[in-house]
This record gives structure tokens, sequence and C-alpha cells, in this order.
């Protein structure tokens, strides 16, 4: 299994000081976030788009592209592309120059954008959420797979036998495809035989078996090798040296974006005790001491059989040597014995 983090770059107010850190200083952070989850060996590391305030990445390609000179074998992903509000052509640009300065360590993960922002901001009609998504990730595809591309579809102008340049480093980026349990994108997912990474951020992780079955399921009835197949799990959490001050530490900002994210979408507020049954066995939450977490993984790998587990790991912002001290221990401590367990389990 490969271990990795995802991130959104939040900057959002210290709960209990109000405080803001510069957009600049969380941006060195995220580079030093980077450089460090290379150095202590996690497999993949991947930047989320956004187009808000509270978020400071709106180009995963240009973070990625600095990562790419700064890190030696981590691979290097979005988290997600908003892939319906861009232009598939200049996506495929953007990692094709990651992955030149990588030497082949880019992926694009491709997602539909559960944040709306950017529809209108690039003048897209959100009443075409799904058929945006679904062209353009067919055109992403082709143009993947083909230097030279004539394509035509309904929500870009037509390309006439074009060349797209430059070409990757890999013979092909890796494409992803991240869903959040819609059972329409984990069809389309597996019907043009891409990885699938699926978001788990509330609720019990049990509830979403039958996505991931109906994943494989399809998966293999399209006629692709069910040994080629690859599946991430993406959860919510944190790990520190002690599982109650890790807690601790993590709720206030956790709790403050939760909240926040709640009313303008209708959710109910955050509170500890739904927090702690979050962090309980058998819930979403992965917070607390390095076994607390290790013991998580791979509770949630028994459900899903998954290839690679994804830790989001700055729900809201939280203090920079904490922060790096989750990403040793994630490192370190935490992907060697997960595995280990998991190869055991394999043989």
């Amino acid at each position: 299994m490969e271990i990795g983090i995802t991130t959104f770059v939040e900057n959002t107010p210290d709960p209990y000081t109000g405080k803001l850190l510069p957009p600049a200083e969380r941006m060195r952070n995220l580079m030093e976030e980077i450089e460090l989850a290379d150095q202590v060996g996690l497999d993949v590391f991947a930047v989320g788009e956004h187009h808000r305030s509270d978020y400071i990445v709106s180009s995963p390609a240009v973070i990625l592209a600095a990562a790419a000179v700064k890190t030696k074998n981590i691979k290097l992903s979005s988290g997600v592309t908003v892939l319906s509000s861009d232009d598939p052509v200049r996506v495929f640009q953007d990692f094709a120059h990651v992955d030149l300065l990588s030497e082949g360590r880019a992926e694009i993960m491709a997602g539909r954008g559960s944040f709306i922002e950017s529809f209108p901001l690039f003048g897209n009609d959100l009443k075409d959420y799904d058929t945006l998504f679904s062209e353009k990730l067919e055109l992403l595809i082709a143009l993947n797979k083909s230097e030279k591309i004539t394509w035509e579809g309904k929500h870009r102008p037509a390309i006439d036998n074009r060349g797209v340049y430059p070409r990757p480093y890999q013979q092909e980026l890796p494409i992803w495809v991240a869903v959040g349990g819609t059972p329409q994108s984990v069809v389309r997912a597996a019907t043009h035989g891409l990885p699938m990474a699926l978001a788990i951020i509330g609720g019990e992780p049990e509830r979403f078996v039958p996505f991931t079955n109906l994943y494989k399921e399809t998966y293999k009835k399209a006629g692709h090798d069910p040994a080629k197949l690859q599946l991430a799990i993406n959860s919510h959490g944190f790990v520190g040296d002690d599982a109650q001050q890790t807690a601790d530490t993590y709720y206030g900002p956790y709790a403050y974006v939760m909240s926040k994210l709640g009313r303008e979408r209708g959710w109910s507020p955050m509170n500890r005790e739904h927090y702690e049954a979050m962090r309980g066995p058998k819930g979403s939450l992965l917070v607390g001491s390095p076994q607390q977490v290790i013991d998580k993984i791979l509770y949630e790998y028994e459900l899903f059989g998954n290839t690679r587990f994804l830790l989001h790991i700055s729900v809201g912002t939280l203090p920079h040597d904490k922060l790096m001290r989750c990403i040793e221990l994630l490192g370190t401590v935490v992907a060697p014995a997960v595995k280990k367990a998991v190869a055991k389990a394999s043989s």
C-alpha cells in the first residue's frame, strides 16, 4: 500500500487567538512539509485547488512544480484538479511540466469539485456540472494517449489535428478520478479503467463499502485487468506522540472549519462529542497516537482492500511544528507498520 498526504493548504485564523498567518509564511511552511514528506519516505503528496479566501492554492501544478525541484522520490499529485472548470489542454501541459521537472513523479487527481467557486469565476454554468466533467475527462484521457489530437465537444472549442506539448517524462501521466460517494462518478472511473480516490470525511467508513465494491465490479465488467486496479482512500487525520494532546490540538482548527462549512451547506456545527465519536475505532477521523492511526488504516484496508491511503492533515491551520511532527511520525512509524501488515496479509 502507498501511504501519503493530501492538503488544501488552508489558511484559517487560529481558533483561540484569531491570528492569521501571512500567505507567504503559509506557503513556506507548505514547501517544508512536502520536503519532509519526501525525506521520511512517504509515497505521495497531493495539493488541492480552491478559489476562496480560506485556501491559498488555486493552481496545484504551480506548487507541485516548485516542489518537484526540492524533492527526489515522492509522487506529486493534485488533490484535486477541478477539471470541470479548467481547460484539459492546459491541465495536461501544466502537469507535463511538473513531470519533466520531477523526472516522472507527477500525477493528476481530477474531480468535479465539491466547492463551486471556480464555475462562475471561469464562466461555467452549474447546470452543466456533470457533463462538463465527463466531457473534459474524456479529452484529458485522449491528450494523454496521443501527441496529436482531433476532438470536438459541447463545452470547449474543437481541436483539429493539433499537437499538444510538452509531452510528459512518463509515457502517460497517471490520472486518478476523485469521488465523494456518487455512484455515477464511481462507474465513470471504473469504465475508463482509471484509478479511483474515495474521500471519506464523515460518518462511518463501513457505509462506503458498496461504492468500492461497485468500482471493482464495474472495472472488471468493463474488461480491465483486476490486477491493475488502484484504489485510494482519503481521510481527515492527524498523528502525534500523545493521543489526548493530539486530539486536543486538532479539535480547535478542525471544528472551526467544519462548523464554517456546515453553516454554508446546512450541516450541524461540530461539537466535541461528535468529534470524539468520529475518532472512535469505526469512525472516519484518524486522529491520535501512531498506533491508533495504524489500527484505523488497517481497519479501512480490511473494508476496502485499497492500494493507497492518503491522510488529509490540515483541515484548519495547525501549528507548523506539530504538523511537521505529524508528517515525521506518518513516514517513520505509521507507514512502515501498515506496509508490513498489508504485505503479511497479502502473502
